[in-house]
């Protein structure tokens, strides 16, 4: 996975595994999409299809102009689609699928899961590629029993880590409807609930996590950080940035500890770039 760009002002996400690449939500311009895939070295015309999380405009903002110029096909739920479309002028390849619905995507398998946020159908996302499995959680209020046992046993995971709860507390630029909002069941994950689910995860698998959507008044990269190695000290964590691109990050299926000579061992397990 790569980061294209994550935060209030656009979230994208590019994924590759098995000769598959996908983008996950458009809320970036078309020319700093376009501008972004090419610096992490895809070409936008090799997008095997566009994933929409959920219509909010840091999700969908680059879409319409995207796509006049790229004929990539576009996933999204029903309702999804009913509200983009809305914002389209131009001719989309659509494929609907539902939530909890299992669906091929070239060499990849995605299964799509509910979350809660304030909007018409949001969903999550875990990618699988032969035994490596990877999920992408952005804009969810808070940690759901579903959303737990979705995600158990990827690998590696991209996640969003909003705000620190006494810095949204303490914030004098937000309405109290807006703090209100932003910290309800329906709005976004604090440090500390990003954190407790990181944890969990942990146990099942998770190896990497890179944290997205950081409020710039009420978050920072060096707090969010801290907060989620201190309740899973092994894990190794990234903090996507709005400005620019991630690098790649790597994720492999890694097979346990051998438990007889080496000479008897199989290769390695398969691999994917998210």
């Amino acid at each position: 996975m790569a980061v294209l760009g994550s935060g209030s002002g656009g979230n994208a996400v590019v994924v590759t595994a098995g000769g598959t690449r996908l983008l996950l939500d458009a809320g970036l311009s078309a020319k700093q999409l376009r501008l972004r895939l090419e610096m992490v070295g895809v070409e936008p015309d090799s997008l095997d299809g566009i994933l929409l999380s959920h219509e909010h405009g840091d999700h969908v903002r680059g879409l319409d102009v995207f796509l006049r110029k790229h004929r990539v096909p576009v996933f999204a739920t029903a309702l999804t689609r009913e509200v983009v479309q809305d914002r389209l002028r131009g001719r989309v390849e659509w494929r609907v699928f539902q939530r909890g619905q299992v669906f091929p995507v070239g060499g990849m398998e995605v299964q799509a899961f509910a979350v809660p946020h304030d909007a018409v159908d949001p969903v999550g996302f875990v990618c699988t590629e032969g035994e490596v499995r990877f999920g992408v959680a952005t804009d969810l209020g808070h940690i759901t029993g579903l959303v737990r046992e979705e995600l158990k046993g990827v690998q590696g995971l991209f996640l969003e880590s909003n705000y620190e709860q006494r810095l949204l507390d303490a914030d004098t630029k937000r309405p109290w409807g807006t703090k209100q909002r932003i910290a309800s069941r329906h709005g976004h994950l604090s440090n500390g609930q990003a954190a407790e689910l990181v944890a969990h995860l942990a146990a099942h698998g998770l190896e990497q996590v890179v944290l997205g959507h950081l409020s710039g008044d009420c978050n920072c990269p060096k707090l969010a950080c801290e907060v989620v190695r201190e309740a899973a000290a092994s894990m190794q964590v990234r903090v996507a940035a709005q400005d620019e691109p991630t690098g790649w990050v790597e994720v492999e299926n890694r097979p346990p500890a051998p438990t007889m000579p080496p000479s008897e061992i199989g290769a390695g397990g398969q691999g994917l770039l998210f």
